[in-house]
């Protein structure tokens, strides 16, 4: 169990104590297994997302076919991660990727739910929808309407501090299978999405983008590129002066010959999150196991379905980035050059 710590950071000049489960000195550098046996299980877990104080953790329990997700949410009780329940507002249909704004006033999410006004309730493909937080919890889900939402389905919102909408899309005029946008706020209301460009997206599928805050990079996940590992893998891509560079493989240890999935970034910034379907069953064996040690394998993590991992953010070598979020062009591809380390710092193509 990951039991509660204290660490200090100086913000803006100030002394400011944290608590949490992850205020740790201690370095991950390595892919490390977040909780096992309560959040990684051996059951298909993805899309990893805390609160903003750290001391509520939700994530997504899915079939191993992938056909069905729930959000599900683990309490840090008395320094440990309580036993997860269904969220409140999941559960009834398929619903995933969510994500909680930097404020922690809002969380988005993908759901087959359908319509509020629709006569059919059945479900329907995967539209994006959001919360607003109360004093009692989350508010009534909201679709974000049909600008935002195509007639085919969208994946994984995330959102930069001044709102900016990044999200996957099957939409039609995309490049390939699916498809990385973006939707500006201009009044309060959703622009029409742009397609993120040459350096981003390509004829292969590209899913699950985390936007860095202020825009400056951004992780995503992509399948059936030529350097890729094995399966769909972790890129990243800068916004240099405007443009985005040409996305780059994230390689070992973060990717794996397994598909790599889920994307963020610790609020605090230190510790990188994703989800993997690397497995240890296949690994070689010093004897044949028998049937308990098969069973155990099969039912625990590493046991090739998703399971939620976490290590130190430095471990992406993040370059030095020069944003210009209001600025980047679409389809401009410029090459990138290593620059000085930070020291600091599956998706299967889902039908519908």
């Amino acid at each position: 169990m990951f039991c509660l710590s204290i660490s200090i950071q100086t913000v803006a000049g100030q002394t400011v104590r944290r608590n949490g489960p992850l205020a740790s000195a201690k370095a991950i550098p390595g892919p490390t297994l977040f909780v096992p046996g309560v959040i990684s299980t051996g059951d298909y877990e993805v899309c990893p997302q805390f609160s903003l104080d750290e001391k509520t953790f939700y994530f997504v329990k899915s079939t191993p076919d992938a056909n069905f997700w729930t959000i599900v949410v683990s309490q840090l009780e008395k320094g440990k991660w309580s036993a997860p329940r269904v969220a409140p507002f999941s559960g009834q249909y398929s619903d995933a990727d969510e994500f909680i704004t930097r404020d922690g006033k809002q969380m988005f999410f993908i759901s087959t739910r359908p319509l509020s006004n629709a006569t059919n309730k059945e479900p329907r493909k995967l539209d994006i929808w959001m919360m607003d937080k109360t004093a009692t919890g989350w508010g009534e889900p909201r679709n974000l309407g049909a600008r935002v939402n195509s007639e085919q389905s969208e994946y994984f919102p995330t959102l930069t501090n001044d709102g900016t909408l990044y999200f996957g899309s099957r939409r039609a005029g995309g490049k390939g299978g699916v498809d990385l946008y973006r939707s500006r706020v201009v009044n309060g209301t959703y622009q029409e999405p742009e397609n993120l460009g040459n350096a981003i997206n390509t004829t292969f599928d590209e899913f699950e983008p985390f936007i860095a805050p202020d825009e400056s990079f951004l992780v995503f996940m992509a399948g059936g590129r030529p350097d890729g590992l094995g399966g769909f893998d972790l890129y990243i891509s800068y916004n240099r002066n405007g443009q985005w560079t040409k996305a780059k493989n994230l390689g070992a240890p973060i990717n794996s010959g397994a598909d790599e999935l889920s994307p963020r970034i610790t609020f605090d910034g230190k510790y990188f999150f994703w989800a993997s379907a690397r497995s240890t069953i296949d690994k070689p064996k010093d004897k044949s196991w028998s049937f308990a040690e098969l069973s155990n394998a099969y039912h625990a993590p590493g046991n090739g379905l998703g399971d939620i991992y976490y290590i130190d953010v430095s471990a992406l070598k993040l370059e030095k980035s020069i944003a210009r979020p209001n600025t980047i062009k679409q389809n401009e591809v410029i090459a990138t050059q290593p620059l000085a380390v930070d020291p600091c710092h599956r998706r299967q193509a889902l039908g519908s």
